[in-house]
């Protein structure tokens, strides 16, 4: 894998913890907490879409993440998952 396909995955992967703690943070928390709980993983993401160069390219980040949600779902299909 090359170095900027590396750093557009990291920043995929970045993005996608975000998204995870924002769910989990706005799901029942007060607003002041679930910034501080933020705070972190948005730096993270920042970060690394400039060291993708990505920063300000959120159509094409989104694309990425969805890409990432397919491969995720395509790699599972045909295992047994429990109810």
């Amino acid at each position: 894998m090359n170095a900027t396909r590396s750093a557009e995955l990291a920043a995929a992967q970045a993005c996608l913890r975000l998204l995870h703690t924002a769910r989990a943070a706005l799901t029942g928390c007060e607003p002041t907490t679930a910034a501080s709980l933020l705070a972190l993983p948005i730096a993270e993401a920042d970060e690394a879409l400039d060291r993708a160069g990505l920063a300000g390219n959120e159509a094409w980040l989104l694309e990425k993440l969805y890409d990432l949600g397919t491969e995720t779902r395509v790699h599972t299909r045909g295992r047994c998952s429990r109810p």
